[in-house]
């Protein structure tokens, strides 16, 4: 099922939300220095300050009517971005099993094939699905709790034991997006070669 978008689109760069979107992108590589450093507080604070701009940006071209072509491409790029830089800092620092990370690597490769094939055939990339949301939401609260786990104590401990349920969570989703997503191309090139 696809998020259907039904608020005026405008092709302006300067918006509140493509701003807040920037700036995520912009902590990326100093989210990836701080892990890699591990400075987890301030990797911590960063990750915290990405995850509440990706809620405000998305309400906030929602509710003021801005959501634009640009924010289309910021938005889930910045998200991806996170999501790999995470993957890298917590696999080097040994925090994640490098078969969970070639796991999510893998169902992204898949993606980026299906977007191929469909930009071959004349479509745009599908829509972010409710369920690809989930599963990045899912995920990204999975990562700071697993960074968090890196330590002692019972806050590491629960760090651990939550950070792994979302992890959990989080692969699953993440993967029946992927596969759903993949559904929806094979129709539309089927469709294509049927109407030929």
């Amino acid at each position: 099922m696809e998020v259907q978008e039904t608020r005026v689109q405008t092709d302006r760069i300067f918006t509140i939300p493509n701003i807040l979107s920037m700036a995520r992108l912009a902590g990326v590589p100093v989210f990836l220095w701080l892990i890699l450093a591990e400075y987890d507080g301030w990797a911590l604070a960063v990750l915290m300050l990405s995850g509440i701009s990706d809620y405000l940006d998305g309400k906030l071209a929602r509710r003021w009517n801005q959501i634009s072509n640009l924010g289309r491409l910021l938005d889930p790029a910045a998200d991806r971005l996170y999501i790999l830089s995470t993957l890298f800092g917590l696999t080097y620092r040994e925090i994640l099993p490098l078969w969970l990370t070639v796991a999510l690597l893998a169902r992204d490769l898949m993606l980026l094939v299906n977007v191929w094939i469909l930009r071959r055939h004349g479509y745009p990339p599908p829509q972010v699905n409710f369920l690809g949301k989930a599963a990045t939401f899912n995920l990204m609260y999975a990562f700071p709790l697993l960074l968090l786990s890196d330590g002692t104590g019972w806050l590491a401990w629960m760090g651990s034991v939550f950070g792994w349920a979302f992890a959990g969570w989080g692969t699953t989703l993440y993967w029946w997006a992927g596969i759903l997503y993949v559904v929806q191309v094979r129709r539309l090139v089927k469709a294509d070669a049927t109407a030929d």
